[in-house]
């Protein structure tokens, strides 16, 4: 299966629109990798991401660059904005993106230009032959009566927005925000339309909703109102602006003349945008369809939840652990590579084939094979003349009982925590008999309290990054997330569905292990060890 992989920069707090994208590959079946960029480790929605990629600021001089480099080592094949400051760069920059391999989600620099600028925003709309309520930028010179509403020219997220009732607050505001303008206010319901076009901006859906209610310039609570006069009024700003990707336009439609007023345009994904997609117009599946070359129809309005309500709510992921030491209850390991050396495995199963075969020094051939990055027995097959033997041999390979012990000093930990009360967790991937083989050779079916291989809850799908083994563990022990601690040594996918749960995590820096090389990509999944020494020295010290 091809590895589809998008960066989201600016990620913040879009942890909704991160999981409108893991959902996404779930339902189509994809395999989607998530990197996330950002300037600080705190970043709710890097908990979300398989890969964290920290970034300098976007106006300094090496964002651009950092964020090419990015695309070009880790072979990103979509790059999607999430906030105002990121467009115009990307826009300008697109060009040197594809020169690397990889697209931008963002429509033309022109356009673009348009958004940032209320002015010009508001002649687009008349260009479009809709109403918008015309800005002044002299507040002595404004004449279209009160109240009215001063706000920047570029400004985003409803940051030094005013509503003014008099002359008198005008002159006092104006002198206190830069580059303002002002409109005569609009009373009204408030709409957001989301809009997704593909990439030559022909539009795949569009979804008007009700802003119920808003908080900061975010929306708190929507209802999805397909209005087909907006429908149809954006369908003509969507032909003049032909977006790339989302778009979000915001409206006021008058409580007294029933006219619809178009005041702001977002050429990216809107904070609120998830909620259309849970409505039906599913803009991420769409994402992951454009990228494999599939081609794209309207969406069928009829499949959009009309009249759906949608409340959200804030949730908290710690970033950072403190010293809540004692609080620990139950500890979960990963299994290869964190409690035996999984090299010791593979020497062991490449014995077993060599066994088969005939020779024991084809065990040295097969490991030479796999240090070298090689498919080992697919190569000593061949060089031996023996291609046919091929499935044997891995059925040899999966099958055998491994010569495998635990790393040192795990022996001892694992005692103290059962002496001291401490649950003891294994949480595993893999093929269930190969994993059920180690698990027994290494004595632990009669050390743990509990045991989940991934795969025997019903395949593959269930592999970490899922929580649901975390979930069932955490069910049956009856003990709280925040007082379990997760410990693994794969960066990519171990930290993830913990981390998401309120979990605390170590990582288990393991040098000899199939994930060193991984270590870097290690940023903000909690505290850090280096071999099974330190391993055994912070866990007991919690206890």
């Amino acid at each position: 299966m091809r590895e589809i992989r998008i960066l989201f920069t600016g990620i913040g707090r879009r942890v909704e629109l991160m999981q409108a994208f893991h959902n996404a590959a779930a339902t189509l079946n994809k395999k989607v990798i998530i990197y996330g960029a950002d300037m600080a480790t705190t970043a709710p929605a890097l908990a979300y991401c398989d890969h964290i990629r920290i970034v300098c600021g976007m106006k300094g001089e090496e964002y651009i660059p950092q964020l090419l480099d990015i695309c070009q080592k880790d072979s990103i094949d979509l790059v999607i904005p999430t906030i105002d400051t990121d467009l115009k760069l990307l826009a300008n920059n697109k060009e040197r993106f594809e020169e690397v391999g990889t697209r931008v989600l963002i429509s033309a620099p022109d356009m673009i230009s348009i958004c940032r600028d209320k002015n010009r925003t508001s002649q687009f709309f008349i260009d479009c032959g809709l109403k918008a309520p015309m800005p002044c930028n002299d507040y002595k010179k404004y004449n279209s009566g009160f109240p009215a509403f001063i706000k920047p020219k570029d400004g985003s997220s409803s940051l030094n927005a005013y509503r003014i009732e008099d002359a008198e607050e005008l002159a006092f505001y104006a002198h206190i925000i830069d580059g303002y303008i002002i409109q005569p206010f609009i009373t009204g319901k408030e709409y957001t339309v989301d809009i997704f076009c593909d990439f030559d901006g022909k539009p795949v859906s569009i979804v008007p909703r009700e802003r119920v209610a808003v908080r900061s310039g975010e929306v708190l609570k929507t209802k999805i109102c397909l209005d087909e006069t907006i429908i149809e009024q954006t369908k003509s700003i969507v032909k003049r602006f032909k977006p790339c990707g989302p778009m979000t336009v915001q409206l006021i439609k008058d409580s007294r003349t029933g006219d619809n007023y178009y005041i702001e345009i977002n050429p990216r994904y809107g904070g609120g945008a998830p909620l259309s997609m849970r409505a039906g117009a599913r803009s991420a599946e769409t994402v992951l369809k454009l990228l494999d070359g599939e081609k794209i129809e309207y969406l069928n309005m009829k499949s959009i939840a009309d009249g759906a309500v949608y409340s959200r709510f804030d949730q908290c992921v710690c970033t950072n652990y403190g010293s809540a030491g004692k609080s620990v209850q139950g500890v979960i390991f990963d299994l290869d590579d964190t409690l035996y050396s999984e090299k010791d495995y593979i020497r062991s199963g490449f014995k077993a084939v060599a066994e088969y075969l005939g020779d024991i020094e084809y065990a040295k051939d097969l490991w030479t094979f796999f240090e070298a990055g090689e498919p080992a027995v697919d190569k000593l097959l061949e060089k031996i003349g023996q291609t046919g033997k091929k499935a044997e041999c891995l059925n040899i390979y999966r099958e055998h009982t491994p010569e495998i012990k635990l790393c040192p000093c795990v022996c001892e930990m694992l005692s103290v925590l059962k002496e001291s009360g401490i649950k003891i967790g294994i949480i595993t991937d893999g093929r269930l008999s190969g994993q059920r083989r180690k698990i027994v050779a290494l004595g632990l079916d009669s050390i743990a309290d509990d045991i989940i291989i991934t795969d025997e809850l019903g395949g593959v799908q269930f592999r970490k990054p899922n929580d649901i083994s975390f979930r069932i563990m955490q069910n049956r022990w009856h003990t709280p997330f925040e007082n379990l601690i997760y410990v693994g040594d794969n960066p990519v996918k171990d930290f993830q569905a913990p981390r998401q749960l309120g979990m605390r995590t170590l990582f288990f820096n393991n040098a000899d292990g199939l994930y060193s090389a991984m270590a870097e990509d290690y940023e903000i999944f909690g505290d850090r060890v280096e071999n099974t020494e330190e391993l055994g020295k912070y866990l007991l010290n919690l206890v």
